[in-house]
């Protein structure tokens, strides 16, 4: 346990009415607002890159905390704020996996600022709106266990206590070796002195399969504190995609090939993904089903709280929301600027003529599918973390109703109109999307707020501000990657174009969906898949007291490549190790936090590496600027790797022991 001897700066100080805490002020606005500058231009240039973007939550608390610690009234809560509003512009950028399809398809030659500014903005509040009313279903009256907010949370809470307090003092330096290990080991892999990933490919009577592990220890971080129950239904999935799908998908279209590795990866991703993505939706709508009781219990206590106050009576400040009204009017009234965008982006258009009820049946959709989406997406968030949360997966399911429900709408396809419903779709697509990636972060930073013992509706506030930062500054950053880069698959895109993974992948099944040559096969196996584990996971858990197994994780583990999706089981492994092992000591709850401390430091230091390499790579626009060793180097490199992260691991585990032991 923490020591108690805390000011009223400390994180056991709660805010109430007679007693405010400083909490949402102006210049922990201004330091969120820099943070958000330098966070999301380092996702935006990841995500086109590698298709995968990651939390800014706590690397902004640790930045925020290393400058407001020089005023004497700062507060834990301020610091929660500031990281707040990194976070949601952070995990804004998101919107990169569909936007950029706009150019692919030849629709946009750049992203028109406005225009894009706007779209972005609107789903981020939107998706702002959509959470308050799921904090008390998924955060307060949920076992979910958030990842990256209870690490978050743990940042601020041991970054905020006396340096006097021993106990205090360790957890820190428990926080701080870990990110200096996890960041260690990231720089020598950039530095390309150790391989950061392991793979292989190998056949299967007459189809194949590939290996493949990153040397992530932030993903070993994030496992631990996930827990073995979700690890355990990735490796079901895993055990699926991999080892029985692929090599079924792949069988007889191997003959000749010369890079095994390159085709059966590409079957991976045209195939086997697009049915972990049906396994995901049949999963996502029985969670959401699930769901619908806590749900309207939330909204319900929101509304009775809003009441209370409007009728004078007091209402801790921990559980005050914005106001139903406030959630309702402003959800209804940001309808009216979406269809004016939709209107525009359909005027001068060969799908012009029949722009009203494409407009009005959109707007529908979007209304009835955030609340949906946000559900979901807050969901998976609390299962495995923002960073890994399988958002593309939901946007496909998004990208693909929605193309389904404008070409029923628009009826028959002719001429120029397909490129215009396409890209009418995109954009479409791209605010329900927004919602879904706020949703996919609200919630985290709502479940660290109320572990820091924040007010919600300042939070919210906070969310909102954030996403206007963001709005701001991911046009220009994508207008900089068109012209310096441009995307794979977009007209004249050169050689160093950017693969944009997710935004070529949405593109494509919507070009599908209206082109008639989408294999809805493979996404109907993966919705049988999804049905299957379903009704297994409902038998576990009535017939046994700790066994399941969550739908949304198995098709996490089916979707994600296996490189990404590997480390999470390992580290939940390890994480249930230490936990055995701590049950066993003088003081379980101490050293159980020691570990948790340890891996969330291993997120932190890979965290802030990988801002600060986006950063060089960015300025120096190459690949790898920082590709010092030597060519003749790469075999043993490809060795060292997993000796040097097995001995990191190891000994992060053996200094959070250490730290516990000690009186």
């Amino acid at each position: 346990m923490f020591s108690s001897s805390t000011t009223g700066a400390a994180a056991g100080t709660r805010p109430s009415a007679s007693h405010p805490i400083k909490e949402l002020t102006l210049r922990g606005i201004f330091i969120g607002g820099i943070i958000t500058i330098i966070f999301t231009a380092a996702n935006v240039y990841l995500g086109l890159k590698a298709g995968l973007t990651f939390a800014t939550s706590i690397p902004a608390a640790v930045i925020s905390m290393a400058i407001l610690r020089y005023f004497k009234d700062h507060t834990v809560q301020e610091n929660n704020i500031v990281q707040t509003i990194a976070s949601a512009a952070g995990t804004l950028s998101a919107i990169i996996f569909v936007l950029p399809g706009l150019v692919m398809v030849g629709w946009w030659q750049g992203f028109p600022y406005w225009q894009s500014v706007f779209v972005i903005a609107l789903g981020g509040i939107l998706g702002v709106m959509y959470s308050i009313p799921l904090r008390r279903a998924l955060v307060t009256h949920s076992s979910l266990p958030y990842p990256e907010g209870v690490a978050a949370a743990e940042v601020l809470k041991v970054g905020d206590t006396h340096e006097g307090a021993d106990e205090s003092r360790r957890g820190l330096m428990a926080i701080i070796w870990g990110g200096l290990s996890s960041a260690g080991f990231a720089i020598l892999g950039s530095l390309k002195a150790v391989s950061t990933e392991v793979s292989g490919a190998f056949r299967i009577g007459a189809g194949g399969t590939t290996v493949a592990g990153s040397l992530s220890l932030a993903l070993i971080g994030v496992g631990h504190l996930v827990g073995i129950g979700v690890g355990i239904a990735m490796i079901v999935g895993l055990v699926i995609s991999y080892g029985v799908l692929l090599p079924i998908q792949t069988s007889g279209e191997l003959d000749g090939v010369e890079d095994l590795a390159d085709a059966v990866g590409a079957v991976f991703k045209s195939d086997v993904r697009l049915i972990g993505a049906g396994t995901i939706a049949v999963a996502a709508v029985w969670t959401l089903i699930k769901l619908m009781g806590p749900i309207v219990i939330g909204i319900r206590d929101s509304i009775r709280s809003t009441s209370l106050r409007g009728s004078g009576q007091e209402v801790d400040l921990t559980e005050r929301d914005l106001s139903a009204k406030v959630v309702i009017a402003v959800t209804l009234a940001s309808m009216l600027p979406i269809g004016v965008l939709l209107w525009l982006f359909a005027q001068g258009t060969a799908i012009a003529h029949s722009v009203i009820g494409l407009v009005i049946v959109s707007i529908i959709f979007i209304l009835l599918t955030g609340l949906a989406v946000a559900s979901v997406c807050g969901y998976m968030a609390g299962l495995i973390g923002a960073s890994n949360s399988p958002i593309s997966g939901v946007g496909i399911i998004v990208a693909i109703a929605a193309a389904l429900i404008v070409k029923a709408v628009h009826g028959s396809v002719q001429g120029d109109q397909l490129s215009a419903l396409v890209a009418y779709t995109l954009f479409t697509a791209a605010v329900v999307f927004g919602i879904a990636t706020i949703s996919n972060d609200n919630l985290q930073d709502l479940k660290t707020g109320q572990l820091v013992g924040a007010t919600p509706w300042k939070q919210q506030v906070a969310l909102v501000i954030g996403v206007g930062f963001g709005s701001i500054i991911i046009p220009p950053v994508l207008n900089l990657m068109q012209t310096a880069f441009g995307f794979q698959g977009a007209p004249g895109a050169g050689d160093k174009a950017l693969a944009a993974p997710q935004a070529s992948l949405i593109s494509d099944l919507i070009k599908g969906v209206f082109g008639g040559d989408l294999n809805w096969n493979l996404l109907g196996l993966g919705a049988i898949i999804g049905v299957v584990v379903i009704i297994i996971n409902e038998v576990l858990t009535r017939t046994t007291k700790n066994l399941s197994l969550p739908g949304l994780a198995v098709g996490m583990g089916m979707y994600l490549p296996m490189a990404i999706t590997i480390m999470i089981p390992i580290g939940a492994l390890l994480g249930l190790i230490h936990d055995r092992w701590a049950a066993r000591q003088a003081d379980p709850e101490r050293a159980k936090r020691m570990g948790t401390l340890a891996a969330t430091g291993l997120i932190v230091g890979e965290s802030l590496w990988g801002v600060v390499y986006a950063g060089i790579v960015g300025f120096w626009g190459e690949q790898a600027p920082l590709a010092l060793v030597p060519d003749s180097f790469e075999t043993v490199a490809y060795w060292l790797g997993p000796v040097v992260f097995a001995l990191v691991t190891a000994g992060m585990y053996w200094y959070s022991r250490k730290a516990a032991r000690r009186a």
